[in-house]
């Protein structure tokens, strides 16, 4: 279990995007060699009996990839707002409350 720890990638820089129920996590790490990916995490909460969990889900994306996913991210979300969704005022969800910053400020990863 210590080895595990020790070999673990070192996080460079964290960015987090809450969302509703939801969290998102963009982490910058890097490998023994200096060589660096990133990883996007959703966090979702679901509340139990006793309490609530999160549940994850993480993707990997490595540099030889980052303009790809970018580009495709960027024509996916264009299509949506200008295709399928053109009267709709996306700008509105571009503040966070303060409420939810006091309710997610309890997570904490590994």
């Amino acid at each position: 279990m210590e080895e595990q720890k020790e070999t673990e990638k070192a996080e460079i820089y964290s960015q987090r995007v809450r969302a509703g129920k939801r969290t998102y996590f963009f982490d910058v790490k890097s490998t023994r060699s200096n060589d660096y990916y990133l990883t996007i995490t959703e966090s979702k909460r679901r509340f139990k009996d006793d309490g609530f969990t999160y549940e994850k889900h993480k993707i990997f994306l490595y540099k030889e990839d980052f303009e790809k996913f970018l580009e495709a991210l960027k024509e996916s979300v264009e299509y949506v707002k200008t295709e399928l969704m053109p009267e709709y005022d996306f700008s509105q969800f571009s503040k966070e409350s303060s409420s939810e910053d006091e309710i997610d400020s309890e997570l904490k990863w590994d």
